[in-house]
């Protein structure tokens, strides 16, 4: 097994991750690492020197390939393959995470939706029919769902979050804003516009 990634490693080389993916989506084949700083606003100093860790990656005047790359990260953050999801919340927000492709750029499928509204319950979703968190526990189980999405409101998050590590989920993606308590062996994400936004003008303003 190799050497556990510090958390600012494993962080960046997400973000580079993310910008990789976009550029070959818009037909890169190949990106410098001035142009994954200007995405990602990590010197290209320490791009460069993240990278070189891992290996010997791209060439002086060139840049990086693009397919290549994607490759090496995914393989060094342990994502290549599929992942299972279970996203709970099918109101507005559930709705516009399901129809994105965000998740499966990097090798994760959304395998079930539930909600608690009784008449959200049996529509379809793209190819996905609702279901009732009751059945979240079988969810997890035979689908082998490892990540949790919670798109609900904030008043809810707490509860919903209970469910999903009651029912065998690890990692939780709080799409709901609210703080949420987890066993320590749960891995919990909340992302925020708001605080992206913050990170975003530190960066307009410096």
């Amino acid at each position: 097994m190799t050497e556990r990634l510090g958390g600012g490693v494993a962080a960046r080389l997400a973000h580079y991750l993310q910008v990789l993916t976009q550029a070959k989506k818009a037909g890169r084949s190949a990106i410098t690492s001035h142009e994954i700083s200007e995405y990602t606003h990590v010197n290209a100093t320490q791009i460069r020197r993240d990278l070189s860790g891992f290996g010997t990656f791209g060439k002086r005047g060139v840049g990086y390939s693009v397919e290549a790359l994607i490759g090496e990260i995914s393989k060094i953050l342990r994502t290549a393959g599929q992942h299972n999801i279970v996203l709970v919340g099918a109101g507005r927000l559930g709705l516009a995470i399901a129809e994105t492709d965000v998740f499966a750029d990097h090798g994760f499928s959304i395998v079930a939706i539930v909600d608690s509204d009784p008449a959200k319950q049996g529509l379809p979703c793209g190819p996905i029919t609702v279901q009732s968190p009751d059945d979240l526990a079988r969810i997890v189980d035979e689908q082998q769902v490892i990540v949790g999405v919670v798109a609900v409101p904030a008043s809810a998050a707490q509860s919903v979050a209970d469910d999903l590590v009651r029912s065998g989920v690890r990692i939780v993606f709080n799409y709901s804003g609210a703080l949420i308590d987890v066993p320590a062996d749960v891995t919990v994400h909340t992302t925020s516009p708001a605080v992206e936004l913050l990170y975003a003008l530190y960066f307009h303003l410096a």
